[in-house]
C-alpha cells in the first residue's frame, strides 16, 4: 500500500479566497439571507442566461418548490429515470404525486424520450429530466413530448451546472431548472441550490414559497431601507440559502471555465488509459454540446477479473476512494415496495447500476494523483 495520502473522493476546492469571503460576510452579521444571496442570484441568471434565479437550500428544496408551484399535486404522475439519485424521486414523493420511473439509455445513462411517450397517461403533470453526470438529455425530443401533452419540463441539472445543449445553456431552456452546489459538486456553497426560471409568476411564487410562503424576505424587512410589514399568503416552506453560503458560491463561480478545462483535461487521459480494459468508458459527448464532466464513470465488464464491489474495495485499498452513481433507483426498498417495481422492469437502468463506479474527477486532483487513480485501476483490471 502506498504511503501516499488518500485520495478523497469529490473533494472540493476551498482556497484562501472562499475563506476570506465567508469572513467578510461574519463581519457585516448579515450571516442569514441578504444581500450575498441576492448577488449569487444574479449571477447565476447571468450565467446560464435565464431571466430569474432563486437560491435556496439544496437541490431538493429547488426541485420540490418547483413542483409544488407548478400545481404537481396529489393524484399526479411525474415521470422521471430511474438512474438517479434518490432526490429526484423523493421531491415527487413530498407532493403527494407519483414518481412514474422509465428506462435510460445504456451508452447515455440519460433518460430515453421514447420511454417517456410510452408513460404518459391522463394524470401525467410533468416530466422531470436528469442531466445524467452532466451530459445534456436530448431536450428536443422532450421538449416536443412535453407540448404535445402539454407538460410541465422540470430539469435536474443537479451535475449540470456548465452543460450546454445546442449553444442554450442548461438553465434557460424549460420551465424550470434546479441546481446542486453540494460538496461535491462542481462548484460548491457547502449545502445549496438554485432555481433557474424564464416565467416571472413562478420565479415569484419560488421566492414566497422558499421562505415560509411569507411576502417579503428577512433582507428586504430588516434592511436599512427600513422595517417593512409581511403577509403570509401560503403555508410555505423554511428552504432560504445564507450569505454565508452563498458568499462561497459566488467566489467559486469566477473558477467554472478553468476548472472545466481541467476536468477536461482529466477525462482525456482516463479515456486514453482505460481504452484497453474490460470496462465500459463514457460515451463522447454529442456534437453541438458541452459535458459538465461531474463524473467519470467506468461500468466495470463482465469479463472483468472482479466484479464492481470488488473493485471498489481494491481501490480503497490503494487508498482511491470511489462511488456509484447510481443504483437503479426501482430497486431501493421503499420505490419496490411502495410501486411494485421489479429489477428487470428498466433493464438498461438495472444493468447500469449493477456496473457502474465513479472514480475521482475534481479540478483539485494534481498530476501525481491523476496518476495514482489510473495506475490503481489498471493495477486491478489489466
Amino acid at each position: 500500500m502506498t504511503d501516499e495520502p488518500y485520495i478523497i473522493f469529490g473533494s472540493p476546492v476551498i482556497s484562501q479566497a472562499e475563506i476570506d469571503a465567508v469572513v467578510r460576510t461574519m463581519e457585516t452579521c448579515w450571516i442569514g439571507t441578504g444581500p450575498r444571496v441576492h448577488e449569487f442570484q444574479t449571477k447565476m441568471a447571468e450565467y446560464t442566461g435565464a431571466k430569474h434565479a432563486l437560491a435556496v437550500g439544496s437541490c431538493t428544496a429547488a426541485l420540490h418548490l418547483s413542483m409544488v408551484v407548478s400545481g404537481v399535486q396529489p393524484g399526479d404522475e411525474v415521470i422521471t429515470t430511474a438512474m438517479t439519485f434518490c432526490a429526484t424521486a423523493n421531491s415527487i414523493v413530498h407532493t403527494g404525486a407519483t414518481p412514474v420511473f422509465v428506462d435510460c439509455q445504456r451508452d447515455t445513462m440519460n433518460i430515453d424520450p421514447a420511454a417517456i411517450e410510452a408513460a404518459i397517461t391522463p394524470r401525467t403533470k410533468a416530466i422531470v429530466p436528469v442531466h445524467f453526470a452532466g451530459r445534456p438529455c436530448d431536450m428536443d425530443a422532450i421538449g416536443a413530448i412535453a407540448k404535445k401533452h402539454n407538460l410541465l419540463v422540470i430539469e435536474d441539472a443537479a451535475h449540470a451546472i456548465e452543460t450546454v445543449y445546442k449553444g442554450k445553456k442548461v438553465g434557460s431552456i424549460s420551465d424550470l431548472t434546479c441546481f446542486s452546489f453540494y460538496v461535491t459538486k462542481n462548484i460548491t456553497t457547502g449545502e445549496g441550490g438554485m432555481v433557474t426560471t424564464n416565467n416571472p409568476e413562478l420565479a415569484k411564487k419560488i421566492q414566497t414559497y422558499g421562505l415560509h410562503g411569507m411576502s417579503a424576505d428577512a433582507w428586504s424587512r430588516f434592511s436599512d431601507k427600513g422595517y417593512k410589514h409581511y403577509a403570509v399568503v401560503f403555508p410555505g416552506f423554511k428552504y432560504n440559502l445564507t450569505d454565508l453560503a452563498a458568499s462561497i458560491g459566488i467566489v467559486q463561480m469566477q473558477s467554472i471555465d478553468p476548472w472545466l478545462r481541467r476536468r477536461n483535461e482529466i477525462w482525456a487521459q482516463y479515456d486514453e488509459a482505460f481504452a484497453d480494459l474490460p470496462v465500459v468508458r463514457p460515451a463522447p459527448e454529442e456534437p453541438d454540446t458541452v459535458h459538465a464532466r461531474h463524473l467519470y464513470t467506468l461500468m466495470i465488464r463482465d469479463d472483468a477479473k472482479v466484479t464492481r464491489d470488488e473493485f471498489m474495495g481494491q481501490m480503497h485499498q490503494r487508498k482511491v476512494g470511489t462511488g456509484v452513481h447510481y443504483r437503479a433507483l426501482h430497486v431501493h426498498p421503499y420505490y419496490a415496495e411502495r410501486f411494485g417495481y421489479v429489477p428487470e422492469q428498466f433493464p438498461n437502468a438495472y444493468w447500469v447500476g449493477e456496473r457502474t463506479v465513479s472514480i475521482p474527477l475534481t479540478q483539485k486532483l494534481t498530476d501525481r494523483e491523476v496518476e495514482r487513480v489510473i495506475s490503481a485501476v489498471r493495477g486491478i483490471l489489466s
